[in-house]
């Protein structure tokens, strides 16, 4: 019996008025409050990579099942500059919001990576807060990087580990020329006052070719202490997406195992720990169509795949593409980034951006694991 049970699904935000103008919804990032109320950031703009993208507050007072769109969270002065961003809610319902600023200045008819180079534009790093579960935010305080990118990959909210230090998994991304001057890996920004300062990084993956991309990184806090971090890997060198890798830290993240296979073939891979320690994995597939949820277990470091089922998209085509210039592939990409969390009620609410009748709208699904 598969002991994933998928019994709801609506959406959260899709343009209410396709006809009249362009909105398209991207990288939802929920958030549970302590009433049971949920707050969760969308990126909206013209088009996947246009330089309007914005990040918008939405609020749902009914598990989830209405939202409503509270707008902006940060006006920009600039019509050069998009942004992305990912929630984090905290014990005292404060919030704290990641962002990415994209500085398309230079690059205004462009996308955000360089056809030739897979380069980036020039990214900021900046932190939001709230102390009133969103209804006002701070001006966004500039993070610092404690080493030289030059550019950084969103991949998720900020994570607080049980020791207290908040971390920032991310990758190095080579800037707009291709000049990476620390190399291409996976990184974790630490702080340890609370997002005040950022002056640590610990390396978490990266192979000894330097030309392994591992995207979409998160790292999760497993039930007996270890660390485990999760990774979408891309070799530029042969131009392949590898399986889904996966690395251990027994001592805090300052040591990790070398990178393995999940044996999941698949990208914007998404962990969810679940109460009796098993994970709960959402990401595109690409060895078949669609977005799918997978059940594993760790025994000992060996990653074990339990069970699966398919969400969306999975009796569709031309949802992604595999051609060898990777910024075309993320061009023609039409549904991921799914986040996951905790409802009040034990029910697993998972989010995502997917094109339905040629509009990018939210998706939920509200998931049973037994």
């Amino acid at each position: 019996m598969n002991p994933i049970k998928n019994y709801k699904t609506g959406v959260l935000y899709r343009n209410p008025r396709p006809h009249v103008q362009s909105i398209h919804a991207y990288f939802p990032s929920v958030a549970v409050l302590s009433d049971g109320s949920m707050v969760a950031t969308v990126v909206l703009g013209q088009a996947f990579e246009s330089a309007d993208l914005n990040t918008y507050l939405f609020r749902s007072n009914d598990n989830g099942e209405t939202w409503r769109n509270e707008g902006s969270i940060f006006i920009d002065s600039s019509n050069s500059h998009s942004n992305c961003a990912r929630l984090t809610a905290l014990r005292d319902d404060s919030l704290v919001i990641f962002m990415i600023r994209h500085d398309r200045t230079a690059h205004l008819n462009e996308g955000l990576t360089n056809e030739k180079t897979l380069g980036f534009v020039p990214t900021e790093l900046l932190l939001l807060r709230s102390k009133n579960k969103g209804k006002q935010w701070t001006t966004p305080q500039r993070i610092n990087p404690p080493l030289i990118g030059p550019a950084f990959e969103m991949c998720c909210p900020v994570t607080i580990l049980s020791d207290g230090r908040w971390i920032i998994p991310t990758q190095t991304w080579p800037g707009w020329d291709g000049d990476c001057p620390n190399g291409i890996r996976m990184i974790a920004i630490i702080s340890n006052d609370q997002g005040q300062t950022w002056s640590q990084y610990i390396d978490v993956m990266n192979e000894p070719k330097g030309k392994t991309f591992f995207w979409e990184s998160k790292i999760s806090e497993l039930p007996d202490g270890r660390l485990i971090a999760t990774a979408w890997a891309y070799d530029d060198i042969t131009k392949c997406d590898m399986p889904n890798q996966y690395s251990l830290s027994a001592d805090g993240g300052r040591t990790w195992s070398q990178p393995a296979s999940t044996g999941l073939m698949g990208q914007t891979l998404t962990p969810l720990i679940l109460n009796d320690g098993r994970v709960l994995c959402i990401y595109r597939r690409i060895d078949k169509p669609g977005l799918w949820a997978n059940v594993s277990q760790l025994k000992g470091s060996k990653w074990i795949n339990e069970a699966e089922l398919p969400l969306w998209g999975h009796q569709s085509s031309g949802l992604t593409d595999s051609t060898e210039n990777m910024s075309h592939n993320f061009n023609v990409l039409r549904f991921g980034a799914p986040c996951i969390t905790y409802m009040k009620d034990g029910i697993i609410f998972v989010s995502f951006w997917c094109y339905e009748d040629c509009v990018s709208n939210i998706r939920w699904f509200k998931l049973k694991i037994e």
